[in-house]
């Protein structure tokens, strides 16, 4: 099942970041799709203040991951500038360390992701207008989606 979401500024985007995290659980992954500039970094930023994270959020986009401690970790992930997964940076091994993983540009890895995972393509309609179609995969996922979609 999709969830389709119509965001009209940078804070409906995070106000769904924030509603997410509500239901957050250690181990989550979370994959963002979408062209540069669509809010992928935006919706982690609201993502981040749910967890009470005070650091500034920006994309992490020359070192790939960035690690924020908080209530439950988050490891923010920018795969903007690999062409494809490179084994050295080891990003499977944040999907099992009890924290949250959001993945900017999940694409590139798509066929190393977890079968189970939430999907989220962000569209630009317009210049504040995105259409958020989120995807679950797993249980876990659906009843997240459920409960506050």
């Amino acid at each position: 099942m999709e969830y389709k979401i119509t965001t009209n500024s940078e804070s409906e985007t995070m106000e769904i970041a924030q509603n997410i995290e509500a239901d957050k659980f250690p181990n989550m992954i979370i994959c963002l799709y979408g062209e540069l500039g669509s809010g992928k970094t935006v919706f982690t930023k609201g993502f981040a203040q749910a967890l009470g994270i005070e650091e500034v959020i920006t994309s992490p986009t020359f070192t790939i991951i960035k690690e924020y401690d908080a209530e439950m970790p988050l490891y923010h992930m920018d795969l903007y500038r690999l062409n494809e997964m490179d084994d050295s940076i080891n990003i499977e091994e944040y999907f099992d360390k009890k924290g949250v993983c959001i993945i900017e540009w999940a694409d590139i890895i798509q066929d190393d992701l977890p079968e189970e995972r939430l999907d989220i393509k962000i569209k630009i309609v317009d210049e504040d207008t995105r259409v958020m179609i989120i995807t679950p995969y797993g249980q876990k996922y659906e009843e997240l989606c459920e409960g506050v979609l």
